[in-house]
């Protein structure tokens, strides 16, 4: 492995793109340059089924003496940006350009956080010039999802002067300017990005995941021993390994069931080391796992984390209820890498400060298919359908404000939308619609302004799911029936709601999946 920071290999072979192969012989006789293989057949766009596996192939012909019968392909990949672009220009990146990258990138695109890459410096954007430009004009970047509904306080979306400005400095060879013309480098926080929590939770040891098998999620109990009743105004999930762990939900445990599960799973004879170890004998750590959920019933939940989250504080005076002695259980679902992993994650709790605090309520609406009566949840996606759709409604039974929403699909997923359905009839209001669904970047959106919702309004959501082997996330080639279930490769529509109601004395918002019976009687 060598840091070509000068570009010296880079020249010598007439390198292009990254990645890109080159085959020297022992006589250093250039035998073959080009792709790895045909996973991709542009820049970002992904092959259903490579078919040629070009470098390989060149490889065993020259070991077996045969000329090389394709000795050169074309690379697809980030090109590899060379010598020292013009000083100046009318926009320049110290002037005009890291501004934006300050306020915008930086968040995501700085060591240790979730960016595959940096935006801190001058040659890293122009490195990655190219592709700024090209994910500016299209809004693939910053990440924002949603398309329609609401205003949201978390909203991320560059001006259109803005993207205007990132082009012009791209097509203008990505001038440096003067460095004196920098702003003063953003802070960011160190560590907990909400300040020091009030009480940190974290597993008794690292959890090691084996390299191979099916996803796996494993359950952490984490005892908080409060001596007294909190509510929790802020949860931040620190992931100790980004490149394993995908998402994390957290459930309150105030019956012990969770120790046990714990205590069980400690207890169980481990395999023979000398046995050929099967997919998922190598984790090994705290916790247990169960085939669904936790293994029992939890009484309360506090958010989680995925990544795109970031923590945000609930609104003034509320928060999730957290009862003395109860446990925390952390649910937290591993992607394997083809390594042996650790992750050890981090939960931080942030109290109420106030004497007198309100419980932030929440709600789930389930989508599905079929005309089930109550929670649709099950459903069977049929190969080769490239628009299946699911659908779910809640009815409220009582007045309330909604803060937060937060869809949920995995790799099928391709549109979400939630509309809410005043009592009396009127219009569909849409609350947040995502026409490009990512399973890879989901996020809680806060309304800028809470959503009225009166006692006989409908919530609804309707979904639609590609499962056609036009999808390049299809986890399956060819495509099979896909059921609902919590695996990557399983399906679900789940829409989380958070909120207060008018009642302070409820625990949960006022939301139910059975039509009212009000309802009912006005439709006859």
């Amino acid at each position: 492995m060598l840091k070509d920071a000068a570009y010296k290999g880079a020249d010598a072979l007439h390198a292009e793109m990254t990645p890109e192969a080159f085959v020297l012989d022992g006589n250093f006789i250039l035998r073959y340059r080009g792709r790895i293989d045909n996973s991709f057949y542009a820049r970002l766009k992904r092959n259903q089924k490579p078919l040629n596996e070009d470098l390989r192939q060149a490889l065993g012909e020259i070991v077996s003496g045969r000329p090389v019968s394709v000795p050169a392909t074309t690379a697809v990949g980030c090109s590899i940006q060379r010598g020292t672009p013009s000083v100046a220009g009318s926009v320049t990146f110290y002037r005009e350009v890291l501004p934006i990258l300050q306020s915008r990138c930086q968040t995501c695109h700085r060591p240790g956080e979730v960016g595959p890459f940096s935006l801190m410096t001058y040659r890293q954007a122009v490195n990655w010039s190219a592709d700024i430009k090209s994910f500016a004009q299209t809004r693939r970047m910053p990440p924002w999802k949603p398309v329609d509904g609401r205003d949201f306080h978390n909203e991320r979306k560059l001006t259109d002067k803005e993207i205007a400005t990132l082009a012009t400095w791209v097509d203008a060879g990505s001038p440096a300017g003067d460095p004196k013309d920098a702003p003063p480098p953003r802070e960011f926080p160190q560590g907990w990005q909400l300040g020091t929590p009030d009480m940190v939770l974290t597993a008794t040891d690292d959890f090691q995941l084996g390299p191979t098998g099916s996803d796996t999620f494993r359950c952490f109990v984490l005892p908080t021993n409060l001596p007294e009743d909190k509510y929790v105004a802020a949860v931040e999930v620190r992931p100790g390994n980004r490149r394993v762990l995908h998402h994390t939900l957290l459930f309150i445990d105030r019956t012990g069931q969770g120790r046990k599960l714990e205590e069980r799973a400690k207890n169980k004879a481990p395999s023979d080391p000398s046995e050929t170890h099967a997919p998922g004998e190598f984790d090994r750590g705290p916790g247990y796992s169960v085939a669904m959920g936790i293994g029992f019933q939890a009484q309360g939940g506090l958010s989680g984390w995925a990544p795109g989250q970031m923590p945000r504080y609930l609104p003034e005076g509320t928060g999730y209820f957290l009862p003395k002695g109860a446990d925390i259980v952390m649910q937290a679902h591993y992607h394997r890498d083809g390594r042996l992993e650790k992750d050890r994650t981090s939960v931080g709790l942030f109290f109420v400060k106030t004497p007198k605090a309100r419980q932030f309520q929440t709600a789930v609406m389930a989508g599905g298919s079929g005309s089930r009566v109550g929670i649709p949840l099950f459903f069977v996606i049929p190969a080769g359908n490239e628009r299946f759709p699911v659908k779910g409604s809640l009815w409220a039974t009582s007045d309330c404000n909604l803060y937060s929403i937060m869809p949920h699909m995995h790799l099928l997923g391709k549109e979400i939308e939630v509309t809410l359905t005043p009592p009396d009839g009127g219009p569909a209001q849409k609350l947040v619609a995502i026409k490009e669904w990512d399973y890879n970047w989901q996020e809680t959106y806060w309304f800028k302004e809470p959503v009225r919702v009166k006692t006989g309004s409908r919530l609804d959501v309707a979904a639609f799911y590609d499962n056609s082997a036009k999808n390049p996330n299809n986890p399956f080639d060819p495509p099979r029936a896909v059921r609902f279930g919590e695996y990557t490769t399983n399906e679900m529509c789940f829409v989380f709601l958070g909120g207060l109601a008018d009642d302070a004395s409820l625990r949960r918002l006022p939301l139910t999946p059975r039509e009212p019976k009000m309802a009912q009687a006005k439709a006859k």
